[in-house]
């Protein structure tokens, strides 16, 4: 099916939903893990596991931006036409929706997982677990690098006078001059990694969530804890803030959103939004009326405030690499574990991360046609077999195919491996025999 097509079929779920509405957006091919507004327009970009980004209009079908070779963990509009994308591909890309066209701003040492743009729409900083902070400048393209933590940085978030605030799994927080590119200060030192970061200079205050699940709000102007809600629920993955509303949204690793009147300083709302699995992105509507959330599905759901657990919750069928081991033989569990988030069985490779492996055996690689290959198995000579299957299993993509977008995993075991192409031989035959 031709790009136009899968986005055809990618409509919103209300087509014409508006803040105060339940509705759905539905059409990546994986989880969405991460979620930006457009704060003058309300267009919502989506990240996902997919490698793509798709950009949502009320009403309309969703422009996907497809650049990225890997999984898409962070995004942030730069104004009303242009979106900035990064990922686990290491790299952070600058897109003109308008022109639909895109370039690499900067490459990292490892993947990025958060965006954030100054307050002049200049630079944008993003936060690498190659353990530095990238500046890029959007006119030049100029890049350079803040350094400091000891580990990879999960957070950044930019003051109003333009200075940044950093997070990182070193369990550090770190104020910086950007124009001197260097540390203003060690703000705190937390025992374990710090994911997320929310600030409200106006009213003085940041707040940030853990990988032990500590949601704390520090007041800036005395440097000491404002207030804590800190529950039994780790970690913390997603933050968002709406001053509109005077609402602070956080997702935890356990599918649940609280929803903290930032007024008073008490908790309004804790839903379990899901049944099974966390929730990965958080953002609120222009209005402050809605939240908008992903987890495990690859399907954004946006609540009302005011109704948000009169909606149900994520309605996500449990995904093969969640069933039981036990229910599965050999050859499917390690399809499940190894192979089924990024790849379908049936016809159409349903924006996944990889191409559906229908009729696979006997078939060229670099051939399924509603997939985007890099150019490695584009040219590739390799004809899938159980020779080849089982050579790139046994000694990884990253050795069998360098180049390829196939993420580095390796099935040691023979019998593993053995039973997996018994499985797939089975499973992906177009006759179903």
């Amino acid at each position: 099916m031709t790009r136009a097509g899968l986005a055809a079929l990618a409509l919103l779920s209300a087509a014409t939903a508006q803040a105060g509405d339940f509705f759905t957006l539905k059409g990546h091919g994986g989880p969405v893990m991460a979620i930006a507004v457009a704060a003058d327009t309300g267009r919502i970009a989506t990240a996902s596991f997919d490698n793509a980004v798709g950009v949502w209009s009320d009403g309309g079908v969703p422009m996907w931006l497809d650049g990225h070779r890997a999984a898409v963990n962070a995004l942030t509009f730069a104004g009303p036409d242009r979106v900035v994308s990064a990922g686990d591909d290491f790299g952070v890309r600058l897109w003109d929706l308008a022109a639909g066209t895109s370039r690499e701003l900067t490459r990292h040492a490892g993947k990025v997982a958060a965006l954030a743009l100054s307050p002049d729409g200049r630079f944008v900083a993003s936060a690498s677990w190659d353990g530095s902070i990238g500046l890029t400048d959007l006119a030049t393209g100029e890049s350079r690098r803040l350094k400091g933590h000891e580990a990879g940085v999960n957070a950044v978030v930019f003051t109003p006078d333009g200075d940044l605030y950093s997070a990182s799994a070193d369990g550090t927080l770190r104020l910086w001059d950007v124009e001197a590119g260097a540390e203003r200060r060690l703000v705190l030192r937390h025992g374990f990694g710090i994911n997320r970061l929310v600030l409200n200079a106006a009213d003085g205050w940041l707040a940030y969530g853990a990988v032990d699940g500590v949601t704390r709000v520090l007041d800036l102007a005395a440097d000491a804890p404002l207030a804590d809600f800190t529950l039994d629920r780790r970690p913390i993955l997603a933050m968002a803030y709406s001053q509109r509303a005077d609402r602070l949204a956080i997702g935890d690793g356990e599918g649940y959103i609280m929803v903290i009147d930032t007024d008073v300083w008490r908790i309004a709302r804790d839903f379990r939004a899901t049944e099974r699995g966390p929730i990965w992105a958080l953002a609120f509507s222009p209005d402050g009326g809605n939240i908008h959330a992903a987890g495990l599905d690859p399907v954004v759901y946006s609540w009302p405030l005011d109704t948000l657990d009169a909606h149900g919750q994520m309605a996500a069928e449990t995904p093969a690499y969640l069933r039981d081991p036990a229910d599965m033989s050999n050859g499917e569990r390690q399809f499940a574990r190894k192979c089924s988030i990024c790849h379908t069985l049936t016809p159409g490779s349903a924006r996944r991360a990889g191409p559906t492996l229908h009729g696979l055996f006997g078939r060229p690689a670099g051939t399924v046609t509603d997939y985007s290959y890099s150019a490695t198995l584009r040219g590739s000579d390799i004809v899938w077999s159980e020779t080849t299957i089982n050579a790139l299993f046994d000694e990884g993509p990253d050795h069998y195919i360098p180049g390829s977008k196939m993420p580095m995993q390796r099935i040691t075991e023979q019998t593993d491996r053995t039973d997996l192409i018994d499985y797939l031989r089975r499973a992906t035959a177009p006759t179903g025999d």
